[in-house]
């Protein structure tokens, strides 16, 4: 019986990515639901070549106008809003759930997938940045499992596998040190959303590829790892690694250090989340060590990198800090790429907002709700001062 799949944000980067795992594997998978934010002519042009069961648009204006693009599909259900994507993959056929949604929203679709005992594909950092400590409750009370796919998670994961019970002393978080690894603080304090937008190894969306070159994503990735693999974050060590190579690795008490390796292609850790424990062929290129040759490894520059230290300083605070911090970059992230701020203001305004907004050190769901309305609130008065 093919495995069930639903998308949470299949117009984006990873899910269609992810669409092409399922087409080249199309008697092992099927795409039960997809959804988007605002796509709709994507959206729609994936309904017609995958024919989902569902389809959800989030952004609720535009319901007509995808309801008026399926309309010679009558098989295909069309739905909008929120509340349709928390209903949507609870639906029974539904094995999986892909989350890859950007940011915050994809925080609430994630909590009703794992009560609903989804295997969940996690590619929504957001979520474990957010609220951690809460989404680990609910898998273990739900006995759901939370399967990697950002690709350095995905590379700690695969070097687990086979590792039982044995300790880690060190997590080695690689980053491939973005567009402006080598700039000076001079130059960094006047680049534009192109130069931000140019990452140097991977395509991905503009939201993450902004995060990844102030560092922030890695900071995030840090968070993300510290819940995922029940790790301090002390044991993360976070590595600029400009060939983007080694995806990561995992060092035990023995001193042996284990690595995942292979050229950059997303497709690879969507692929090992939906196949795991088995691996498949995976049609494309293949790493050649002899061309690779330099493999360089640098420490982060947290002066240069600000976002990247307030990350590990708010997984020092804890609590709803981190949801603070996650707020307050949608705004800034948004804001540079319209350009309502410099990029190195996105640093100060994350870091003001540390500041200002109401600190919690256990918080609920309610909490994190609250938090995250509050400090978008505190960062867009400072943004637009």
């Amino acid at each position: 019986m093919k495995r069930q799949i639903a998308i949470l944000g299949s117009t984006g980067s990873i899910g269609t990515q992810a669409l092409e795992v399922i087409e080249e594997h199309a008697d092992l998978y099927e795409v039960y639901c997809l959804t988007a934010n605002n796509k709709v002519e994507l959206l729609a042009e994936q309904a017609h070549k995958f024919k989902p069961a569902a389809i959800v648009i989030a952004n609720e204006a535009r319901y007509d106008e995808l309801k008026s693009l399926m309309s010679d599909m009558p098989d295909v259900k069309v739905y909008a809003g929120a509340q349709a994507l928390n209903e949507i993959v609870e639906a029974g056929p539904i094995h999986m759930v892909l989350t890859a949604m950007v940011g915050f929203a994809g925080l609430n679709p994630t909590i009703h997938a794992i009560k609903a005992g989804k295997t969940i594909c996690l590619a929504n950092k957001e979520t474990l940045v957010v609220a951690g400590e809460l989404i680990l409750q609910l898998a273990q009370q739900y006995h759901t499992p939370i399967l990697p796919v950002d690709s350095e998670h995905s590379a700690i994961f695969q070097s687990l596998v086979g590792e039982d019970q044995n300790p880690i002393e060190k997590i080695l978080l690689t980053a491939s040190g973005g567009p402006f690894r080598l700039k000076s603080m001079e130059e960094i304090a006047h680049v534009t959303k192109a130069d931000a937008l140019r990452h140097p190894t991977w395509d991905m969306g503009a939201k993450i590829t902004i995060d990844s070159a102030s560092m922030m994503n890695k900071g995030f990735e840090v968070i993300e790892a510290k819940w995922l693999f029940g790790v301090d974050a002390k044991q993360i060590q976070v590595l600029v690694h400009p060939q983007s190579i080694v995806h990561s690795a995992v060092q035990f008490q023995d001193g042996s250090v284990k690595a995942q390796l292979g050229v950059p292609d997303m497709r690879l850790p969507i692929q090992y989340a939906f196949s795991f424990p088995q691996r498949l062929h995976l049609s494309g290129e293949r790493l050649d060590l002899f061309k690779a040759q330099h493999l360089e490894f640098f420490e982060p520059d947290l002066e240069k990198f600000r976002c990247l230290a307030l990350a590990f300083e708010a997984i020092d605070k804890g609590g709803n800090m981190p949801c603070i911090v996650n707020a307050a970059n949608e705004i800034v992230n948004r804001g540079f790429l319209e350009d309502k701020c410099g990029f190195l203001q996105m640093g100060d305004i994350i870091a003001e907002t540390m500041q200002r907004a109401t600190f919690d050190k256990n918080p609920s769901y309610e909490t994190y709700i609250a938090t995250d309305a509050e400090a978008r609130r505190i960062a867009t008065e400072l943004m637009n001062k």
